[in-house]
C-alpha cells in the first residue's frame, strides 16, 4: 500500500476563558482558537495486520496505541468498518510538546483527515470532528482549522471571520506546566481578569489585527505556579520587541506574540533566541 502524507498545524489560543466547572468534571470553556503554520509532518503506511505503531524523531513519545496519532487511526478504521487494517505512523515533530499548541491533537486530526480522504471520504467533516472529540477536546478544532469560537469543553465550534495574516513568534520556555494543577488553582480562585472575547470577535469582523492583539488574554496566566514567572517575562519581551500583543497558549508553556511587520518579527526572533532555544516564527493560516 502507498504511504499517505499528512500535515498537522499548530493551534493558538487567541483568548482563553474558563467559565466554571461542570457536573461531568470538565470545565466550561469560551475561547478563540487559531491555526498557525508551525507543522508536524506525518507519513502513514497502511497494513493488513490490525496493528498500530508510531515512530518519531522524539524517542520518548509512545510508540503504540497510547500515542494519540495511532489511537486516531484505530478509531477511524473501527468507525468505517475496516477492522482488518492497521497503520504504521511516522511523525516528524516540530510543534513543541507540553506547550499548549495542540501538537498531539493536531497529529490526530491530520491522521483522521488523511485516512478519510484516502478511503474516499466516507465521513463528513462534521463526523470527523465528532470522532475527534472522542480523542480529545482540541481535536475537533484541529480537524476544522482556521479561526473559531470554541465553547463547551472546547469541542463546540463556531467559525469566525478569518484572522488577518500575522507573523507569529512562538517562544517555548524549557519547562512544562501541569494542566490539572492549573485547573485546580483556577477552581479555588476568583478570576480577576477575563479576555474580551466579544471584542476580539468584533475586531475579526473588521479585519483589525491590532484590535485582536490588544484584547488577547488567557485566564490561566492568573494562576501560574511561582516557578513559572518566566511566562510573564517572555510576554513582556515580545511586546517590548514590537508585538501588537502577546499571550500564553492553552495551559502553556508556549507564549506567542503577533506582529504585522516581518522585519520586527525577525528582529524579535534574533533577540529571544539568545535566551530560549525553542523559538518559531510562523504565520496565522485560514
Amino acid at each position: 500500500m502507498n504511504n499517505i502524507h499528512a500535515t498537522a498545524y499548530a493551534k493558538l489560543n487567541i483568548s482563553l476563558d474558563v467559565l466554571g466547572r461542570r457536573d461531568d468534571g470538565y470545565h466550561e470553556m469560551r475561547m478563540i482558537m487559531q491555526s498557525a503554520t508551525l507543522t508536524d509532518d506525518i507519513e502513514i503506511k497502511l497494513t493488513r495486520d490490525a496493528r498500530f505503531t508510531v515512530q518519531s524523531n522524539l524517542r520518548y513519545l509512545p510508540r503504540d496505541g497510547r500515542n494519540i496519532a495511532a489511537a486516531a487511526a484505530k478509531l477511524f478504521f473501527e468507525r468505517v468498518g475496516e477492522r482488518e487494517l492497521g497503520a504504521e505512523v511516522t511523525l516528524t515533530k516540530r510543534i513543541p510538546i507540553c506547550a499548549g499548541l495542540g501538537g498531539g491533537s493536531s497529529d490526530a486530526a491530520a491522521v483522521l483527515l488523511a485516512l478519510n480522504e484516502h478511503m474516499g471520504s466516507p465521513l463528513s467533516t462534521e463526523a470527523l470532528m465528532a470522532l475527534g472529540g472522542e480523542l480529545g477536546s482540541d481535536v475537533p478544532f484541529c480537524v476544522m482549522g482556521g479561526t473559531a469560537l470554541a465553547t463547551g469543553r472546547g469541542e463546540e465550534l463556531t467559525p469566525l471571520p478569518p484572522m488577518p495574516t500575522c507573523h507569529v513568534l512562538i517562544v517555548k520556555p524549557p519547562f512544562p506546566i501541569s494542566t490539572p494543577k492549573l485547573f485546580a488553582e483556577l477552581d479555588g480562585k476568583e478570576t480577576k481578569r477575563r479576555p474580551d472575547t466579544d471584542g476580539i470577535i468584533a475586531a475579526l469582523g473588521r479585519g483589525d489585527a491590532a484590535g485582536v492583539a490588544r484584547r488577547m488574554y488567557n485566564v490561566f496566566e492568573d494562576v501560574l505556579p511561582p516557578n513559572c514567572g518566566e511566562i510573564h517575562v517572555i510576554r513582556n519581551k515580545l511586546v517590548q520587541a514590537g508585538a501588537l500583543g502577546a499571550c500564553m497558549s492553552g495551559t502553556g508553556s508556549a507564549v506567542f506574540g503577533l506582529f504585522m511587520d516581518r522585519g520586527e518579527a525577525e528582529a524579535a526572533l534574533r533577540e529571544l533566541r539568545c535566551d530560549y532555544r525553542q523559538c518559531h516564527l510562523v504565520e496565522t493560516i485560514n
